[in-house]
């Protein structure tokens, strides 16, 4: 295949399959936290934070791992503050211990917290001051979840990094190149050595935290009650993403690999793949390679409507699923193009109001959504062009509803913030 193409694929795996601990809109807020208190050299009297609205609704609802249950903004950020290490990025708080607990606890209590939302227009933006009595330090994340762009202390730049407010994904490689046509040849003749750590610590950590939602009791426990209702390869497709999501969004310290971002997406990309897998007996390298057709058109479907969006990002990687698994079937370019159609007309209007433990709920229904899909493109049937939101052709399909996610659910997503914050 072209080798530019070929580069970009290995290159976007390595910047998007990263592991993260705990729900990554707080972890980035704890990040910052860590590294603002770095450059500040102490603790902090003050802390200020301004985040976007999107940052707000996906901290709110869900537990900060090692918090003994804590959620929301200043809860995060102290972690972050207290035993937070800025060098793990999205692990910063993954060594924080049982002993930690009072002394976050008593720092939210004594600190002089203050949160409110950022007005730059960036859908994706961190922004923490801290203060000591002779010194302070100031960080900014925007786009994505680890890209610093300014970092300050006692008012000299360490950091200013150009940015743009539509950046909203790390910028090593060039994502236009990916349709499914590329992305399928890459996965058909991928050197597995490039990539093949990465996928593997995908499967090992993603099945870990998912066993883990099924033994124990989290959140709703959507995981588990999915379980419940049979043994066959199709539940199981469904429960262990669910019970990952249950697991995560409800404290469990334990690590996930994330694919666009979001640890939600990387179990629904990759657990179902792997559940399939299994069932049918195939080679590891079959399931290594079907990871990549799911990992991908994840990513390809995301790359459009950006990292956070009133759009359910489980959406896209339950889709991506789908083609992972009829990839395991034998499934082709013509296959795999009608899973994405079908599964695009059957659950786009799935909007984000948050992470929260409801989040594995939807994963589960974009799983399904996906394995309907794909059973209707191995049988020859299918949704055409032309109905509803479908285009001529599945990346027409696909810009459609990068279009409707990013550009016409704005006002949705901004409704959506205003009910959550009045909520509070």
């Amino acid at each position: 295949m072209d080798e530019l193409i070929y580069k970009s694929c290995v290159t976007v795996l390595k910047e998007e399959l990263l592991p993260a601990m705990g729900c990554t809109e707080p972890i980035a807020v704890a990040y910052a936290a860590a590294l603002a208190r770095e450059t500040l050299g102490e603790i902090p009297e003050c802390v200020t934070i301004a985040v976007s609205g999107n940052i707000l609704k996906n901290v709110k609802g869900v537990v900060v791992p090692g918090t003994g249950g804590l959620k929301g903004v200043i809860s995060a950020a102290a972690a972050g503050i207290v035993a937070g290490r800025a060098d793990k990025k999205l692990e910063v708080i993954s060594s924080v211990k049982h002993g930690d607990l009072p002394k976050i606890n008593n720092y939210i209590k004594s600190a002089d917290f203050k949160v409110k939302q950022a007005d730059s227009g960036c859908i994706f933006d961190i922004c923490i001051e801290e203060k000591s009595a002779k010194h302070t330090s100031f960080v900014r994340i925007a786009g994505h979840h680890t890209n610093v762009v300014l970092i300050r202390k006692d008012g000299k730049d360490i950091l200013n990094k150009e940015f743009s407010g539509e950046q909203t994904a790390p910028q090593g490689a060039d994502r236009s190149l990916l349709s499914v046509k590329s992305i399928l040849e890459f996965a058909e003749t991928a050197n597995l050595a490039d990539v093949q750590d990465l996928l593997e610590r995908q499967i090992a950590y993603n099945t870990a935290i998912a066993e883990e939602g099924l033994k124990n009791d989290y959140g709703a426990k959507v995981g588990k009650t999915i379980k419940s209702l049979g043994n066959d390869v199709r539940t199981l497709a469904k429960a262990m993403p669910a019970a990952g999501s249950d697991a995560r969004m409800n404290g469990c310290s334990m690590p996930v690999v994330i694919v666009s971002g979001s640890g939600n997406q990387g179990m629904t990309a990759s657990l179902p793949v792997i559940v399939y897998a299994k069932h049918l007996g195939v080679s590891h390298e079959k399931m290594l390679r079907a990871l990549l057709v799911s990992d991908l058109i994840t990513i390809h479907l995301k790359t459009g409507i950006g990292r956070l969006s009133s759009y359910c990002g489980a959406v896209s990687a339950g889709c991506g699923a789908g083609c992972g698994v009829c990839y395991l079937y034998g499934g082709g370019l013509k296959e795999i193009s009608a899973t994405i159609t079908n599964a695009l007309a059957v659950n786009s209007g799935l909007f984000c109001d948050g992470a929260k433990s409801s989040c594995a709920a939807k994963i589960a229904s974009s799983v399904e959504a996906g394995l309907l899909a794909m059973e209707m493109a191995k049988s020859g049937s299918g949704f055409m062009g032309g109905d509803g939101i479908l285009g001529g052709d599945v990346e027409e399909t696909i810009a459609n509803v990068g279009e409707i996610a990013r550009n016409g659910m704005r006002e949705t997503d901004k409704e959506i913030i205003r009910l959550m914050i009045k909520s509070c």
